[in-house]
């Protein structure tokens, strides 16, 4: 399924290899001087063979390396948003596994290479809106996940795709202390995880992974809250019942099931009707939110007859 946005991204909006690789040089410059920045976020190689894929592209500007890399959610390594980057540097995404379980015909424990080895590798740059009204836009680099899902035959008794992310303490400083429940579970519904627009990231700005940003396999669901995006993933599981999810867990009435990004749909702490550019000054104003994330014309059809509000909320 070939899917077309009407903004198509434009070559001069994409950040130039020059420039990109002047910012990887001012990084490594600050690792090594030891300023607010991990080996991990220099250091991610490039990957070979990414096709850019302008067909599911937003054409919005990209926010640079340093902006992705430095600025996140990812509390296993801390709850400030500095802490992923600043904390990171002894995790070690290698070598990884993935384990398959649940309703499908074929299950096991999958090297992270058997998982992508039959998929070529896209880039697509996507809108990224986290639930605390800030935004950015990533040159993500992955795989579809239906085509991935596909691949291990699901039974007709799957009606969801759960997800697990590794449980290491020892490497994951945030681990230790009851934030959330650990370890940080996810799950979508089927139609979601097999939409063409949800993918398994390995990379981004054409290069894997840095630690911070979710090393070395992450979801990517660009019409949800950034939370549903889970990271460092060990675990797909096909199951008949809704999953729990760690937000949901945590705090059912702040973050339910779907969390589709709506900007109609308040959190009961601040509005979500506008959000913040990173990257944009201190100074820019605040843009309108979109529904489903300036998605809608994809997946709008996927919620058809639901209440959003009431969805977004509960357990489905």
């Amino acid at each position: 399924m070939r899917i077309r946005l009407p903004d198509h991204p434009l070559p001069s909006e994409i950040t130039p290899e020059s420039r990109y690789l002047s910012r990887r040089m001012l990084i490594a410059g600050m690792v090594a001087a030891g300023v607010g920045l991990t080996a991990a976020s220099a250091d991610a190689a490039p990957l070979p063979n990414v096709r850019k894929n302008a067909a599911v592209s937003t054409k919005e500007t990209v926010n640079s390396f340093e902006d992705i890399t430095t600025y996140n959610n990812f509390y296993e390594f801390g709850t400030d948003k500095t802490d992923p980057a600043e904390r990171s540097g002894q995790f070690r995404p290698r070598p990884w596994s993935v384990t398959v379980a649940g309703e499908a015909e074929r299950t096991g424990t999958f090297t992270l290479e058997d998982i992508l080895k039959p998929h070529a590798l896209e880039e697509r740059i996507y809108r990224l809106r986290c639930v605390e009204a800030w935004s950015m836009v990533i040159p993500w680099v992955g795989v579809p996940l239906g085509d991935v899902l596909k691949r291990f035959k699901p039974t007709s008794r799957a009606r969801y795709v759960a997800f697990r992310t590794l449980l290491r303490p020892s490497e994951m400083p945030g681990q230790r202390f009851p934030v959330l429940e650990w370890p940080y579970v996810e799950g979508l519904r089927m139609d979601e995880a097999m939409h063409p627009l949800t993918i398994l990231a390995v990379g981004l700005y054409g290069r894997e992974l840095p630690n911070q940003n979710g090393a070395p396999l992450r979801l990517v669901v660009p019409w949800k809250y950034g939370f549903k995006s889970i990271k460092s993933i060990v675990e797909i599981r096909f199951t008949e019942q809704q999953p729990p999810t760690s937000w949901n867990i945590s705090a059912p009435h702040e973050y339910g099931f779907y969390s589709n990004v709506n900007p109609e749909v308040d959190h009961p702490r601040w509005s979500q009707a506008k959000e913040r550019r990173i990257g944009s000054g201190i100074f820019a104003p605040r843009v309108p939110t979109l529904m489903f994330n300036g998605y809608a014309g994809q997946v709008a059809g996927l919620y058809r007859g639901m209440d959003l509000r009431k969805n977004f909320y509960e357990r489905g």
